[in-house]
């Protein structure tokens, strides 16, 4: 596949903490992942065979680290490269001694295409991306047909792609997109209330919410 130039992420400014920067130095060889341009083996990654969640854009890790907590039996894989965020996760991923999480600083989109093989993922998770709400710059929205289809393709049949927004037009943007992806189809009825799905809310949602916006949360799952 042809190298894109649109990125899953947009470098954010942010100080690291001397907590954080601790964390990087002394905490990423037991629960990082270097990014590689061959595929992966999870198995051997994680020391054993179970369910993979993939989370894009896990911010601060509270999410997917309440998740690894909750699940011990799912092997959870986080892809961010905003560092004080890394950092954090780490800290927490240290404190619960979470041995089901590995996490990588890099474009996921690159990580998608260079080492998560077709069919190895069980689910997808990308919570409140920025939503790039003025026209000229939805181009660079992460939820285009050709990345739907690359997430598609990593899902094993049965997988299933979890997005959330509290940006009403990306939402409508996001299933224009994804029903129209060949290798996707709704699970249910595609559409799941915050009540619904089980997540912690992330600091973005909580900050949407408290702008009055509405948080939709769509599940479509791999069926070809």
């Amino acid at each position: 596949m042809e190298r894109r130039t649109v990125r899953s992420y947009v470098l954010r400014s942010g100080r690291l903490t001397d907590a954080q920067r601790r964390a990087l130095d002394e905490l990423w060889p037991r629960f990082g992942l270097s990014y590689g341009r061959s595929p992966v083996d999870l198995k051997i990654t994680y020391g054993r065979e179970a369910p993979c969640t993939l989370e894009i854009g896990f911010g601060n890790g509270e999410h997917i680290a309440a998740r690894a907590m909750a699940e011990p039996s799912r092997n959870f894989l986080g892809v961010e490269v905003h560092r004080p965020g890394i950092g954090q996760l780490l800290r927490q991923a240290a404190a619960a001694g979470l041995g089901n999480l590995r996490i990588i600083d890099h474009d996921a989109v690159e990580v998608l295409q260079d080492q998560l093989g077709p069919g190895t993922l069980d689910e997808i998770e990308i919570l409140f991306p920025d939503p790039w709400p003025k026209k000229r710059h939805h181009k660079r929205r992460l939820i285009q047909p050709e990345f739907a289809a690359l997430a598609a393709s990593r899902l094993r049949h049965g997988g299933q792609l979890h997005l959330a927004t509290d940006w009403e037009p990306y939402a409508e943007h996001m299933r224009l997109v994804l029903d129209a992806c060949p290798l996707l189809a709704p699970a249910g009825s595609g559409t799941a209330s915050v009540d619904t799905v089980p997540r912690a809310a992330t600091r973005f949602e909580e900050r949407g919410l408290r702008l009055g916006h509405e948080v939709t949360d769509l599940v479509y799952e791999r069926s070809a």
